[in-house]
């Protein structure tokens, strides 16, 4: 559960950080601006919920980091 908690704002970090670079997103940040924008200000858990929910609609750089953090 705890590392639960850790996997949103890691993800969100990361895909902020690549963003400011250049580089391609590696992670959920787009996905999350699409299809979550709604519930971003209510924690990392509706955030997952809700990708979780929309998991047909995300991009294979987020479905991926979602697999590999166990979701």
């Amino acid at each position: 559960m705890a590392r639960f908690l850790f996997v949103i704002p890691f993800v969100l970090l990361v895909s902020a950080a690549s963003a400011q670079s250049g580089r391609p997103d590696p992670g959920c940040a787009r996905d999350v601006s699409r299809h979550c924008r709604s519930v971003m200000n209510d924690g990392d858990m509706a955030v997952l919920a809700c990708l979780k929910q929309n998991r047909a609609r995300l991009s294979r750089a987020c479905e991926k980091v979602l697999t590999e953090h166990g979701q």
